[in-house]
């Protein structure tokens, strides 16, 4: 089982940026056919100061952080984790270019089925430069112990 002394804690804050080119593959790989997700011109004709981030991209984003060590902290083991579940409160848009600011916290460590499943739920606030709420992420990782 994991160490549940991590619920509560922040994790390492870090800061990514979305690039115009990811956002438009991102678009394309999960079948977001309105133009204003991969052209600068119809996201500007649609309103918006520059592309907006497709939704569910702010997890993607998410992940290419290292886990800065506090997977292996806990005892989580890479070969054993699986995607639980993740949901989205948005705030506000984020856009291509800015530097987004992800601060993460343990909200809970739970286990199931006799203990041989450890559910680590992290929570996510996402700002822009301004210091806006862009969006609320919760993600779940399920490790398989034993």
């Amino acid at each position: 089982m994991l160490d549940k002394s991590f619920i509560g804690k922040s994790l390492p804050s870090f800061y990514a940026t979305a690039e115009a080119g990811q956002l438009a593959l991102f678009a394309k790989a999960t079948g977001e056919t309105r133009p204003e997700y991969s052209e600068e011109s119809a996201a500007r004709d649609a309103g918006h100061p520059g592309l907006p981030l497709p939704p569910t991209f702010l997890f993607s984003l998410e992940l290419t952080y290292p886990s800065a060590g506090w997977r292996e902290a806990m005892g989580i083991q890479g070969s054993r984790i699986l995607h639980g579940e993740q949901s989205f409160t948005y705030h506000r848009m984020a856009y291509a270019g800015e530097k987004l600011l992800f601060e993460s916290r343990i909200a809970d460590i739970y286990d199931k089925k006799g203990g041989s499943l450890s559910f680590v739920v992290r929570e996510t606030r996402v700002t822009n430069p301004r210091g806006e709420h862009v969006a609320d992420l919760r993600s779940v990782l399920v490790h398989r112990n034993g």
